[in-house]
């Protein structure tokens, strides 16, 4: 079929008719007025011949006169491409020649430069995508525009948003004018603008059936006649809209707080991660005396904080508690939270708050011992972890004798989440109890950039080591520097695995750090030593220093001279104006340095569980993947463990699930922003406060760690790729510890999330490199090879 008419048309005869045309199909059987047209199908494309013929025959019976002539191909309209504008539309055709040629223009556009580097940037195969036409009777709009079913700006599912303005709807889509803005919330509209009262109201009452009809938020671009008649134009999926949190069937709103920023991560975690992870976090929570529901929400872990919002007791608390890891973005939407009267507080039941008051009693007690002997004898504490550290590494390890996999996958199910020693724990809260206080007892005496400094450089810190170990292990591989700086990281590493590659020390690296990775605590992510590439790719980076002056190892000891100076000047000032509080912050500042380095310690010692736990899996991987139930090991980590158990003990085939799993994986991989918290409707609460007004057109933060650099900006998304020259200003949305490789040779930091303790900003002030957190949206306002200064005293990022 060449040509066919419009009603014909379904959803699942994409393929042969185009996304636009599908849906337009679906419209049309759904009983909605769609202007009457046909459409020339893929078929006629993959022929490379215009069917003239049936064409003029089809124009002819619409009744010739102006036609709307729009391109329709199989990757458009897509849930998650909308290819919106990225191929022609030809209005006001007039009379067979010129609609011959408004085709062929359709056609040639699906190999125009802007569709080539869409689907390029949707990892769409060029080879694989067809075009077919729709031809429509035009429409002479009065007023025309586009409603979405839910609001695309704040997410909310609640609200429709309208865009409308009089004439052709072109205008609109094109951005070519002033448009009348509506927000149909479910209350009487006034009619002002362009449209009325009544005609809101049915476009609401579109919007509602379109909505039920897809099953999905629609983007429908719709005209009125002058008679006053609505005609829907086009209907495909809102792309844009950040995934709903799970129903819980509650009548008030729930609210939903990111966890993944905490360890760095944004990217979305794997199916068996995140059951990992749950539990984990769980866990952590409930020994703090906090119970709040962990849930996946677009492949990332967010927690449920309704309940805590809305107790007497908890609410006090919150927002102080968010501070050290979730930092100032998560405070300040948590603050809008506790002021909206849907979340005004309730009173707590007797017993969930005794239990609750109970729980976090004895942790503040064991806590509170701990820490006090840590403070007061710091070198045996350290001694301590680092004993509890070397059994958590010796306990992590499989027992000898698993060969099945049904006893391997025995073993992770064990693996119930452990709290930390108290020898692990007690030493990291007091070193961050100490590096916290001194500002507020130094108040009116030192600066926050001076306290900061003295938070530079300090030793202890698994992280810096492993970072200063690397860039040793890049010093003595100097003979082998053209081989490392002109070799594709993914080569190095096969030849590294084939045994072919000349031995610059790499083994012995692996086998202390091979248990890292970048987004580590993803039991679904691969750890350095199955996949050396991207400790190939920061091998190279280090190689291309080469002003002695900015050694990594000079920089960290000049970071390390500059704390020591700086707390000697500290605790002298402030003795003199302030005895009392002098001696106490500096007691509790040489404290910070010798036990605060430790804070990476403790997650350090819970991956090697992590990397035992997938190990195994992987094993029963390839035993599935023998036995026809996968099509390979690491699809083991698109499963949760009962369904890992149902494949073993009931040879159940999930390679379905896995292809659709790994599908919307792939699909969030691509997403470069994600809320810091949810409401229940879907509502993006940070994208409803009003935006901080910043001082000359810089981009406003917070400065998390001491100093003022300028040099080009290097946009990041993905550390294993990354080509850094030293200078460089490293922008990203958000760092964990495999990212602090990068640190060692660029000039400054910036990211979107973070805290002021958290790993991105603790490793740069230990480096000596100025930092800017919460930056929204820096990784789109910055390009990379822009010059930008980074001003952490003023908290901005100033583009040049």
């Amino acid at each position: 079929m060449r040509v066919i008419p419009l009603p014909e048309a379904s959803a699942q005869m994409a393929d042969l008719v185009g996304g636009k045309a599908a849906g337009l199909g679906e419209l049309i059987r759904g009983g909605e007025r769609v202007p009457p047209g046909f459409c020339v199908t893929t078929e006629a494309y993959r022929s490379g011949v215009i069917p003239k013929a049936e064409i003029i025959d089809a124009y002819q019976r619409l009744g010739a006169g102006p036609v709307a002539v729009r391109s329709s191909a199989t990757a458009e309209d897509l849930p998650d491409a909308s290819f919106a504008g990225q191929q022609d539309t030809v209005l006001n055709v007039t009379g067979t020649a010129e609609l011959i040629a408004a085709i062929e223009k359709c056609w040639d556009s699906l190999h125009a430069a802007r569709a080539v580097a869409y689907r390029d940037a949707h990892h769409i195969d060029h080879d694989a995508v067809r075009m077919a036409v729709v031809v429509q009777r035009m429409v002479a709009a009065e007023v025309s525009g586009v409603l979405f079913t839910a609001n695309p700006l704040t997410g909310c599912r609640t609200e429709m948003m309208v865009d409308a303005a009089p004439g052709p709807g072109t205008a609109v889509v094109d951005g070519g004018t002033v448009v009348d803005h509506y927000i149909l919330d479910g209350t009487d509209q006034d009619g002002t603008g362009c449209l009325a009262t009544a005609q809101l109201a049915e476009l609401r009452g579109v919007g509602e059936r379109l909505q039920r009809h897809f099953g999905c938020p629609q983007d429908v671009e719709w005209a009125i006649d002058e008679d006053g008649t609505v005609w829907l134009l086009q209907s495909r999926p809102i792309t844009t809209l950040f995934p709903l949190p799970p129903d819980t069937d509650k009548p008030l709103p729930r609210v939903y707080l990111e966890f993944g920023h905490v360890q760095g991560m944004l990217q979305p975690v794997t199916p068996m991660g995140m059951s990992t992870l749950k539990s984990l976090v769980a866990a952590m929570l409930a020994a703090l005396g906090i119970r709040a529901e962990i849930v996946d929400i677009g492949g990332r872990l967010y927690g449920d904080l309704t309940d805590l919002a809305r107790s007497r007791s908890a609410r006090k608390r919150l927002v102080k508690l968010m501070a050290v890891d979730f930092g100032p973005r998560a405070q300040a939407v948590m603050q809008q939270v506790l002021a909206d009267p849907r979340f005004a507080p309730s009173k707590d039941r007797p017993e969930r708050r005794r239990r609750s008051d109970a729980a976090s009693l004895r942790t503040a007690v064991r806590l509170v011992v701990g820490g006090v002997r840590a403070l007061a004898r710091p070198d045996a504490a350290r001694t301590r972890m680092f004993d509890a550290i070397e059994q958590l590494k010796l306990r992590s390890a499989a027992p000898d004798g698993l060969r099945t996999a049904a006893e391997r996958l025995c073993f992770v199910q064990a693996q119930e989440p452990a709290s930390s020693p108290n020898d692990i724990v007690s030493p990291i809260v007091a070193g961050m109890l100490a590096a916290a206080l001194p500002a507020h007892l130094l108040k009116g005496v030192a600066r926050e950039d001076e306290v900061h400094a003295v938070l530079g450089g300090m030793p202890y810190n698994v992280t810096i080591e492993m970072d200063l170990a690397l860039w040793r292990l890049a010093q003595r591989a100097g003979d082998h520097r053209q081989l490392l700086l002109h070799t594709p990281p993914d080569e190095l590493a096969a030849r590294y695995r084939q045994g072919t590659l000349p031995d610059i020390g790499l083994a012995a690296f692996l086998d202390t750090y091979g248990h890292r990775g970048v987004a580590e605590v993803d039991l679904g992510v691969p750890r350095w030593d199955e996949d050396p590439a991207p400790v190939f790719t920061m091998i190279a980076n280090y190689l291309r220093v080469t002003d002695p002056e900015q050694a990594p190892d000079r920089r960290f000891a000049r970071a390390a001279a500059t704390a020591e100076a700086t707390l000697h000047e500290l605790v002298f000032r402030a003795r003199r104006r302030r005895p009392v509080r002098g001696r106490l912050a500096g007691f509790l500042l040489r404290r910070a340095r010798a036990l605060g380095g430790l804070r990476e310690a403790g997650k350090f010692a819970g991956l090697y569980r992590l990397r035992e736990m997938r190990r195994q899996l992987l094993s029963v991987g390839v035993d599935l993947t023998s036995t026809g139930l996968l099509d390979q090991p690491g699809d083991i980590m698109f499963l949760t463990l009962d369904e890992v158990h149902n494949a073993v003990h009931q040879n159940v085939d999930h390679r379905q699930t896995v292809a659709s799993r790994k599908a919307i994986h792939q699909r969030e991989l691509r997403r470069r922003t994600v809320p810091v918290a949810l409401l229940s409707d879907g509502t993006d609460l940070e994208a409803v406060l009003p935006a901080p007004a910043a001082a000359d057109g810089a981009l406003t933060g917070v400065g998390a760690a001491a100093g003022q650099a300028t040099g080009p900006a290097r946009v990041v998304h993905d550390p294993s790729t990354a080509h850094i020259e030293p200078g460089d200003v490293l922008v990203t949305a958000t760092t964990d510890p495999g990212w602090t490789p990068l640190f060692l040779t660029v000039a400054a930091l910036v990211t979107e999330t973070g805290a002021v303790m958290a790993h991105g900003p603790t490793v740069a002030r230990e480096y000596g490199i100025p930092a800017v957190i919460c930056v929204p949206d820096a990784t789109r306002k910055i390009s990379t090879g822009q010059i930008i200064t980074v001003d952490a005293a003023a908290g901005t990022v100033t583009i040049h």
